[in-house]
């Protein structure tokens, strides 16, 4: 009976507790600026301030280049050129791959160094794992994607040849065309978002849920239950390094699919 009463006691306290998560519970709070347009909470802080960090490395880099480079040039030289052989030249050509290559570098460099914030101590989550930022690259893939190909064809001229397929039966065009319009003109840019936003939160979860469990028995629990403790901080640390490849992945595809949008916009007449 003595145990029944205390379980009712728990239960009751526990319930008197808890209050359903609200949409707010899943953002940070307001740093500074609340209310304002230029309001910034600790994700927003991030995203600018490696923006920042980017921008100046790469202007320190390339600021005098010469012919051999050394020290920060042949770091920064390298890493474009990884980009620009095998992502930008690898699938437009090296005509094209140069020409769209500013576009190409920039979201690969913002995706990858704002995921790298997921495993760095303090600041713990990528803001890449929010929509914004995804958003706003897809944007401008999608963007550069009907640009190039309204240039070269005109705006139904594009339309026409992203949506139509030469050699089907008139009859069949009454099923494709709607499947190709939705499929090229809204769920790409919506794909791009998702996954890499999916990709960064569900590894910003599993990450926060072994480091909480390790703290939760080693420290709350300790005796016995240290042992588990143990065991979810090495599956932390195996899935941190999981999520560098995550992370490197995730950047290499979202500028590759945004070259073969390219690509694909360039040569919508030959599909």
């Amino acid at each position: 009976m003595r145990a029944r009463e205390r379980e009712r006691t728990l239960s009751a306290t526990l319930a008197a507790e808890f209050h359903a998560p609200s949409l707010d519970d899943f953002y940070p709070p307001m740093l500074f600026g609340e209310d304002t347009w230029w309001g910034m909470d600790r994700l927003m802080l991030i995203r600018v301030v490696v923006a920042v960090l980017v921008a100046a490395f790469f202007a320190l880099a390339l600021r005098s280049p010469k012919i051999v480079p050394s020290g920060l040039q042949n770091v920064g030289e390298s890493f474009i050129d990884w980009v620009r052989i095998n992502i930008a030249e690898e699938i437009l050509g090296k005509q094209n791959g140069r020409k769209f290559l500013p576009i190409i570098a920039s979201i690969f460099f913002a995706t990858i160094f704002l995921n790298l914030t997921s495993i760095i101590p303090f600041l713990n989550i990528s803001t890449n794992a929010r929509i914004g930022m995804p958003l706003v690259m897809a944007a401008v893939a999608y963007i550069t994607y009907c640009w190039v190909g309204i240039a070269k064809f005109g705006f139904f001229g594009f339309i026409r040849s992203s949506i139509v397929l030469p050699g089907v039966p008139l009859p069949i065009h009454f099923l494709l065309v709607p499947i190709e319009f939705v499929s090229t003109f809204i769920l790409r840019p919506f794909t791009l978002t998702v996954r890499l936003m999916a990709n960064m939160l569900s590894g910003h979860i599993m990450l926060a849920l072994f480091f909480a469990a390790t703290q939760f028995f080693i420290i709350d629990k300790s005796g016995i239950w240290s042992v588990a403790g143990l065991g979810s901080l090495v599956a932390a640390v195996g899935f941190t390094f999981f999520e560098l490849l995550v992370i490197a992945l995730q950047a290499y595809i979202f500028a590759l699919l945004t070259a073969v949008y390219i690509d694909q916009s360039i040569h919508a007449d030959a599909h």
